[in-house]
């Protein structure tokens, strides 16, 4: 008898065990297939970024790519249907890329823009050098705005341009910006001992610094040369900053703030950049300047008016004003939702489409409570007409509208810096669907 029960106790925990397992599997392929529903009756289905395209002939469906995402702590941007990996949930995609390490039978590939919706993209090579021999591009610029991605291609950018550095020109190289990339990699030439000159237009930061205040930002653990690990995972804009400066306290790294790149040009033997301040001759640039480039402007009348801005700061000086925020961003989204935490703030929230496609669910969610807490208000396929010193007038789905307003703010992107690039000689990508 005893000889029996062994094999019978394994057949019977086996089976509960595979019961549970497929209990939990029906219902993550249910809400899968209900989350995809959503997306697609709230017109959320293209990607802002990098995304996952998975191949159902490879996908073996073991969710090891969803459960790997880290951006969906209720439910996965990856999820389950008809027994294969999809994207449900596209628009919350920020382009981790832990799916494509954790899927075993390499099924995912990563890539930019659909078929619908293209993005613009530097051609640059693995070695992030672009067509221009001696130009490189690392985060942000390249499609890579995550804080951990951008610190590590700035890391790498700096240490394969340094393989063929020659060391015959007054700079081995010059980098432009010190956001994530730009900063990792000023660290990452200090390492290497390279002669360095790192100039910022702004402050340090790059994007991070126009975050508004006390914006969370999303931080996988990341190395930095010469200062090490970064341990955190989120945190605000203000702890991410002051970890920075006290880096550059630490290692002396010096910065170039204010500083704006006007002009490059090339002779023999090395690059002639021109700057607000001076001028440059590096044997190498790496470029890591935001995607944001120039403000979009909406081309209204009275834009030039001084009450009108193109991003949130500081929602203190806001305190009893009527402000408009215009776009459909996380960056609007964001700036609305922040002023709307000020019960004196009277806010309205334009967008020119019918939703949200673009920002991440988490701010939706926060438009969606204000707009149920009525402290915003939200005209969706609006656009504004006009702005004048004391009100605004916006064309809405019921005819146009006019309303007093004493501040305006235009999030409604940037537009990549094409020329800037193009005079340079870099080729420029459409991606649709494609690395």
């Amino acid at each position: 008898m005893s000889e029996l029960a062994s094999p019978i106790l394994y057949v019977v925990v086996g089976t509960l065990f595979l019961m549970v397992y497929l209990r939990r599997y029906r219902h993550r392929a249910r809400v899968s297939l209900e989350t995809r529903a959503d997306s697609m009756e709230a017109g959320l289905t293209e990607p802002a970024s990098l995304h996952p395209v998975i191949d159902p002939a490879k996908c073996i469906g073991c969710l090891a790519c969803a459960d790997a995402c880290p951006e969906m702590p209720a439910h996965t941007v990856i999820g389950i249907v008809h027994g294969k990996a999809a994207l449900v949930s596209p628009t919350d995609c920020i382009g981790h890329g832990a799916c494509q390490a954790a899927c075993p039978v390499g099924a995912i590939d990563l890539v930019f823009g659909t078929e619908k919706r293209g993005v613009d993209i530097p051609a640059v090579q693995p070695t992030f050098e672009t067509n221009v021999t001696g130009i490189y591009i690392a985060g942000e610029l390249g499609g890579m705005g995550l804080i951990r991605n951008a610190v590590e291609q700035g890391r790498q950018a700096i240490s394969n341009l340094a393989k063929s550095l020659r060391g015959n020109c007054d700079l081995d190289v010059l980098i432009v910006g010190a956001g994530p990339a730009g900063f990792s990699a000023s660290l990452g030439a200090m390492e290497k001992k390279l002669r360095c000159v790192t100039v910022e237009q702004d402050s340090l930061g790059g994007t991070v610094a126009h975050f508004p205040r006390g914006k969370l930002v999303m931080t996988a653990p990341a190395i930095l040369p010469v200062a090490g690990k970064m341990r955190f995972r989120e945190t605000s804009k203000e702890r991410l900053l002051e970890f920075w400066q006290g880096v550059m306290q630490t290692t002396g790294l010096k910065i170039n703030f204010e500083e704006r790149v006007e002009s490059i040009e090339r002779d023999a033997k090395s690059f002639i950049v021109r700057t607000t301040r001076t001028e440059y001759r590096p044997e190498k640039i790496l470029l890591c300047i935001g995607r944001r480039g120039t403000p979009r402007a909406l081309g209204v009348p009275g834009e030039e008016l001084p009450k009108v801005t193109y991003r949130l700061i500081d929602p203190e000086q806001y305190k009893n004003q009527s402000v408009l925020v215009v776009g459909g961003g996380d960056s609007a989204l964001e700036a609305a939702c922040t002023l709307a935490q000020d019960s004196s703030i009277q806010v309205t929230l334009s967008y020119r489409s019918e939703a949200f496609t673009r920002a991440k669910q988490k701010n939706r969610q926060a438009v969606q409570k204000a707009l149920d807490e009525e402290r915003l208000r939200l005209f969706l396929n609006s656009n504004v007409v006009r702005i004048e010193p004391e009100k605004v007038t916006l064309d809405t789905a019921q005819g146009e509208i006019c309303f007093a307003n004493d501040a305006v703010i235009i999030s409604a992107g940037g537009i990549l810096p094409t020329g800037f690039l193009r005079s340079v000689g870099i080729e420029i990508e459409t991606k649709h669907g494609t690395r």
